[in-house]
């Protein structure tokens, strides 16, 4: 049985409610991954989503940005979250999904945009990213990770060259720097840039 999950960085999900619901209706996915819900937990529209068919939900929210959500048509369980730099600005969500083979954990991030000055000596949210990079890179190399996940998210960095409109021209433009395509690059490629 195949499984369609999608993640969307919806940008205010009560604002686009109705969009979603569109969406949803149209391509029937098992699970969403929701970033930048902006809204704190209680405010998240768990009915709207229940009745639609996804009763099963994983929050970690707050009141503007950052935040993160999965919602499914299947069970989660061991639903966690995490702080990475020892700032709690609700950027990760996990949960493991059970659709009826081996169960599997699906880790919805929103990993922080860098801002615009490209140098970490000067930009606290360029650090903030770095670090938050460097902290994923020694999580992923755990055992845990070493089967059975599905990363997502939004990683607010273009990785590839044609990931941009002009490579040449943003190399020195903050999400698309050497520094944070090698940093993303060295993660993906399992701790090996």
């Amino acid at each position: 049985m195949p499984v369609s999950i999608v993640t969307w960085n919806i940008n205010s999900v009560r604002l686009r409610l109705p969009m979603m619901l569109d969406f949803i209706a149209q391509y029937q996915p098992d699970v969403l991954m929701l970033q930048e819900i902006k809204c704190t937990n209680d405010q998240f529209p768990a009915g709207a989503f229940a009745e639609a068919g996804y009763r099963h939900q994983a929050m970690h929210g707050q009141k503007d940005y950052h935040d993160v959500t999965i919602v499914s048509r299947f069970p989660l369980t061991d639903i966690s979250s995490r702080v990475f730099c020892e700032i709690e600005d609700s950027r990760y969500v996990s949960a493991a999904l059970d659709f009826g083979r081996s169960p599997f954990t699906v880790h919805n991030f929103y990993i922080p945009a860098g801002s615009d000055e490209p140098d970490i000596a000067i930009n606290p949210k360029l650090k903030h990213q770095m670090g938050f990079l460097s902290e994923l890179n020694s999580w992923f190399q755990k055992s845990e990770f070493s089967r059975g996940r599905l990363i997502a998210g939004n990683f607010n960095i273009a990785l590839h060259e044609n990931d941009v409109w002009s490579h040449k021209q943003l190399l020195k433009v903050v999400s698309h720097t050497p520094m944070e395509t090698e940093a993303l690059d060295t993660i993906l490629n399992g701790g090996h840039g």
